[in-house]
């Protein structure tokens, strides 16, 4: 099942139909989260979806995930990599009207190398990366839930060199 989650400030009708027309000749289950929709927000034809999840029903939504699909949000990446599910984000464009600035495309050129995190500049991008990860040749990548004992070490230091 593919998941598609992009955030829940603002329609990414971009996405959400490059995703709809995947689906519709798949035959992979889609389900998508899609926040604040607007009246003249594309709305999926071939994958059942939800403007807003509660956690309960996201986290299941996830853990049932084989990818994960979503805008560039710091949100969505951490959950999928903390469950080791393959990401494919794309970047919302303030060009475009798809928010108040470009940060989103920073952030997937900082996650482009990172294991277990595909970008998807455009939506043409999007068949060939869910290919490539469907077929199983793709390592997903994972985070652990806490900080490192280096990191809290590094940190205890920095605070205990400003308390000083």
């Amino acid at each position: 099942m593919i998941f598609l989650t992009i955030g829940t400030q603002e329609p990414f009708d971009r996405l959400v139909s490059a995703l709809d027309q995947w689906a519709a000749t798949s035959g992979v289950p889609v389900f998508g989260q899609l926040g604040a929709l607007k009246a003249e927000s594309y709305r999926p034809q071939h994958f059942p979806f939800a403007d807003f999840m509660d956690a309960a029903a996201y986290e299941e939504k996830l853990r049932a995930a084989d990818v994960v699909v979503a805008h560039a949000g710091m949100g969505s990446i951490i959950s999928a990599l903390t469950h080791a599910k393959p990401i494919i984000i794309m970047p919302r464009r303030a060009s475009l009207g798809e928010h108040r600035n470009e940060h989103q495309l920073a952030t997937a050129e900082r996650f482009r190398s990172r294991s277990g995190v595909w970008v998807a500049d455009e939506p043409s991008a999007l068949p060939a990366l869910l290919a490539q990860l469907l077929s199983g040749n793709a390592a997903a990548g994972s985070i652990a839930p806490f900080a490192s004992d280096s990191l809290l070490d590094a940190l205890r230091g920095l605070i205990r060199g400003v308390a000083a």
